[in-house]
């Protein structure tokens, strides 16, 4: 599980978050994990997604609307092929 720290919070924030996990008889911490899982889940967010792959994400965009074709420019060649002795290649520093 990760962690997540929240700086500069409102004071009137922290308060109504405290009397709403009081009033669900659950910890801060728990109210805070509950209503940000209700965020991402009603946003069709991360919890929608997971499991699926980037490329199963990027059709569910892209499918509705038909598909995207793109525009490839022709490929051309170098007009010289790079010598290594003219790359230029710095080594990492200690």
């Amino acid at each position: 599980m990760a962690t997540l720290t929240i700086r500069n919070l409102d004071d009137s924030v922290k308060q109504a978050l405290r009397e709403r996990a009081a009033r669900h008889g659950v910890s801060m911490e728990e109210e805070a994990r509950v209503l940000l899982r209700r965020g991402i889940e009603a946003s069709g967010g991360a919890a929608a997604d997971a499991g699926k792959s980037f490329y199963d994400r990027v059709r569910a965009v892209v499918e509705p609307i038909g598909g995207i074709e793109l525009e490839l420019p022709p490929r051309q060649m170098a007009e010289r092929p790079l010598p290594f002795s003219e790359w230029q290649y710095e080594s990492p520093k200690e």
